[in-house]
This record gives structure tokens, C-alpha cells and sequence, in this order.
């Protein structure tokens, strides 16, 4: 079927093509307001009625928005037809306005990131950080598109009252998802006596887990075998893991101040395992602001992804 049957005489309404492209009918009205991305004809009562045409010209100015180039210059290049976003080089970097507070120098990626979110396009927001993983690797993707999106969404949730709370949760959704499929699966080392997993728990009260995953997916990258417990894990179950796994290390994540516990990181560091004799225990390594300004002798504090990858690969044997 040719793509001008799907379409009726009238042509597809606001709504039915809000849906089909994944955008908020208010956007589309917009769009048409402030750019003149509309419908070549209008029904009877100034109804918009999209036709083929018409759908072509929106559907190339989602994927420039979506790439992150600025609605009016994108509504320039989709009426023009070109559907190419402007040159901006690899490593190119937006000072363009956007409806999420990033700041004023952050990669291409975000704006494109943010938009899609606010417009709750899920595709379009699995589809950018899976790219962004490819183009720039884990961590500096990480770094540099997923953490400057998700606290620029935090920022205008906490602006807004109960505003943009499912744009969080969508983001934060596909963030994970992005993570877990860029983490391989490793085997620990079949040498008796060798090192165990690198344990990784938030503890307990703590629910924020993304940092732990993207130290997770980065770990398995330099394949070190992993245990990810997520979030809030009761401090009973921590023994019994280190116990049972006889961990190289346990990273312990608290994001707030409230749930960091000094006595409970030196008691999972004093959990041992293995013969009488022979015991061993685990290095903890700290991850989190919650830990700031708590010191803590013997139990590193890593200052970004990468410092805790390197800790936590000595800590394993693997360079």
C-alpha cells in the first residue's frame, strides 16, 4: 500500500498525527504558529488536515530536533526540503536555547536528548543514546550527554513542582535500559583463590541506581565480573553476599547525605570469608556525594566514573 492510502481525502487530524510521529498535539500547533510547519490546506473551521506532504516536512523536522539542532533552524531546512541538520563537526558543541535548563556549553546530544524527552519520544530518546554510546564510548557518553540531560530534567522538576515528573521517569527509563545494553556479560576468573566480583549496592534508604549501572556496564567493558544488588540493599543482606561471594571489592553508592553510614561501610569492610587462617575481607570503595566530607581512612572515594573504574580494575587484577 503506497503511503498517500493511508491517508484519507481530508488528510490525517492534529491528534492522529500527534500519534504518529510520538509529539504532543500542542507541539504541532507550535510548530505551525511560530515556524509555519502547517498543513498546505485546512478543513472547514481552520481544522488542520495533514496530508503526505505535509507529514514529510514534520517528519524531517523531528529528526532534526531530535539531533538537537535549534527548532527554528530545523524548520528552515525541513520546509526547504534538505532535511540535513546544519554542519557542526564531531565534536561539535549548542549554545542554542532550549526548553531544559542545560547551560550554556554542552554537546549537540543534549539539546537533541532533551527535546525528545519533553516531547516524550521514546524512540527518538533510545535511539540518540544508543548513537551517543556508539560515537563517544561509555563513559564519556556517561559524562558528557547522559548526566548533563537527566540533571537538567531534575533542575526543571524541582522548578516546577510536579511538572516533568514523567519526562524524568521516561528519561531515566531509557538511561537504564542504554546501560544494561552496553554491559557484557563476564565470567570471574576459574583460578582458585582468585579474586571474586566487584560487589555493587546502594545502601540502604538509597534508590538512585544509575551510577551504579553505568560503573557496572563500564566494569564489564574492561571485564571485570560484576554483582549489581541495586538499590536499597539492607545492610543484612550485604554481609551474606560479601560472605557468600567473597567479593574484590564492594562499592557502596549513597547519593544523599541521609543514607551515607560510615560504621556500616566498616562493617562490610571487616566482613570476612574463607578458612580459618586464611581470611580475607573486601576492599570498599565509596561512591556518591553522600560521602563528601566524611573522612573515611581505607575506604577510597573515587571522583568520577573513570577513578572508579581504575580503583576498582586494580583492585580485581585487571589493568
Amino acid at each position: 500500500m503506497s503511503e498517500s492510502a493511508a491517508f484519507d481525502d481530508t488528510g490525517l487530524t492534529t491528534g492522529a498525527l500527534a500519534r504518529r510521529l510520538g509529539v504532543a498535539p500542542t507541539t504541532l500547533r507550535s510548530w505551525d504558529r511560530r515556524y509555519g510547519i502547517g498543513p498546505a490546506v485546512r478543513g472547514h473551521g481552520r481544522h488542520r488536515r495533514w496530508r503526505p506532504g505535509d507529514v514529510a516536512v514534520l517528519e524531517a523536522m523531528c529528526r532534526l530536533t531530535s539531533a538537537g539542532v535549534p527548532p527554528a533552524e530545523a524548520a528552515r531546512a525541513a520546509r526547504e526540503g534538505t532535511g540535513e541538520p546544519p554542519a557542526t563537526g564531531p565534536g561539535a558543541r549548542s549554545r542554542a536555547a532550549g526548553s531544559l535548563p542545560l547551560g550554556g556549553d554542552v554537546r549537540q546530544e543534549c539539546r537533541g536528548l532533551a527535546r525528545a524527552a519533553v516531547r516524550l519520544d521514546a524512540p527518538a530518546v533510545a535511539e540518540q543514546l544508543t548513537a551517543a554510546v556508539a560515537r563517544h564510548g561509555l563513559t564519556a557518553a556517561w559524562h558528557e550527554v547522559m548526566v548533563p540531560t537527566l540533571h537538567a530534567v531534575g533542575r526543571k522538576w524541582a522548578s516546577s513542582g510536579d511538572r516533568y515528573v514523567e519526562v524524568e521517569h521516561l528519561l531515566s527509563w531509557h538511561v537504564s535500559t542504554a546501560l544494561r545494553a552496553s554491559t557484557p556479560t563476564v565470567v570471574p576468573q576459574a583460578v582458585a583463590g582468585g579474586p571474586g566480583p566487584v560487589l555493587l549496592a546502594c545502601v540502604p534508604g538509597e534508590q538512585h541506581t544509575l551510577p551504579l549501572e553505568a560503573l557496572n556496564a563500564g566494569l564489564g567493558e574492561l571485564g571485570v565480573p560484576t554483582r549489581m544488588f541495586g538499590a536499597a540493599v539492607p545492610a543484612e543482606a550485604l554481609t551474606a553476599a560479601v560472605q557468600r561471594l567473597g567479593p574484590a571489592a564492594v562499592v557502596l553508592w549513597a547519593q544523599a547525605r541521609s543514607t551515607a553510614s560510615l560504621p556500616l561501610a566498616r562493617h562490610v569492610a571487616a566482613t570476612g570469608w574463607g578458612v580459618r587462617g586464611a581470611r580475607r575481607t573486601p576492599a570498599v570503595v565509596l561512591g556518591g556525594p553522600g560521602w563528601a566530607g566524611r573522612p573515611a581512612p581505607g575506604l577510597p572515594r573515587p571522583t568520577g566514573l573513570g577513578d572508579a573504574l581504575e580503583t576498582l580494575a586494580g583492585a580485581y587484577g585487571t589493568t
